[in-house]
């Protein structure tokens, strides 16, 4: 006798592999977390496999997992697909979310994998720049939803997480215990202002290293040892690390990830964008110690 997969429960499990953990897949699922638990419990019963490792700080997949995943992926795209050319409320059209550069990574890619499958017919259109020009877009009515880091949240945002700035440079690195301290940035950069500040008021001389608008350059100069910058913890790129000085760099607090969304309840379309957002982004915030 055949035996059916539940694709709900399907897809609770894709959200928890795609957003690493309950929490974060029942925000962007909009369930509970019980929901959530409960359904892929009984996606392990009517396996009769353990799919998700539960033994560490996070959960990650187990060897059934992995296999699962990308079958459960291909199950839940041929039914969208299917649901969208059959129905008349396939949803069209263009979303543009603005984002800076340096949070693109880890959470945009998976924002946009979640979202194209449950709107197959939606394209998004995605800005990366610095945080001062994505609010003119906003406010200029060219972007739908911006992501911005900030100090503090203005009329109409929404702050996600709060994440530390830390320094970052080549592994192994040498170039933070020179004096002046060598810095790399893009001119208009939100961290640059936070670096010079910390440094100042730790009376630390620095100079400029490297001032660039690519951050390409920028981020390749600094894995050639030849700087060090501030980066938002987790979101610094894989050639880099953070610096190890022990205390003899300053701390530089806390940055705020921030979400604008325009017109907030007239589209269920960009307001489930935002939802996914939230979910990929949002975290406990963090006390700064030390």
């Amino acid at each position: 006798m055949p035996r059916n997969l539940d694709l709900t429960a399907l897809r609770a499990f894709v959200a928890v592999a795609d957003m690493g953990g309950v929490t974060r897949a029942a925000t962007m699922l909009n369930l509970t977390q019980s929901a959530v638990s409960m359904q892929l419990k009984r996606l392990e019963e009517s396996l009769a496999l353990p799919l998700l490792d539960r033994s560490g700080r996070t959960i990650g997949l187990t060897p059934s997992g992995e296999r699962l995943l990308g079958y459960a992926r291909r199950m839940l795209k041929l039914n969208d697909d299917v649901f969208a050319e059959m129905t008349d409320s396939g949803f069209e059209g263009v979303l543009t979310i603005g984002v800076p550069h340096d949070i693109v990574y880890p959470a945009i890619p998976r924002v946009l994998k979640s979202f194209a499958a449950d709107f197959p017919r939606m394209r998004v259109q995605l800005l990366s720049s610095w945080t001062l020009r994505l609010k003119e877009l906003f406010d200029e009515g060219r972007c739908d939803m911006i992501l911005t880091t900030e100090d503090h949240v203005d009329p109409g945002g929404e702050t996600l997480c709060e994440k530390r700035m830390l320094w970052y440079g080549a592994p192994a690195g040498t170039a933070w215990q020179k004096r002046p301290l060598p810095l790399a940035s893009e001119p208009h950069c939100q961290f640059r202002k936070t670096m010079h500040k910390s440094l100042d008021a730790a009376g630390i001389a620095w100079e400029m290293a490297v001032d660039s608008d690519s951050t390409r350059t920028v981020e390749a100069t600094v894995a050639a040892d030849f700087a060090i910058i501030a980066q938002i913890e987790g979101t610094a790129s894989p050639q880099l690390e953070e610096v190890p000085h022990g205390g003899a760099l300053p701390q530089m607090g806390l940055k705020l990830i921030n979400l604008y969304v325009s017109n907030v309840g007239s589209d269920p379309v960009r307001d489930s964008l935002a939802d996914i957002v939230r979910g990929a982004y949002g975290a406990p915030r963090l006390a700064l110690t030390g």
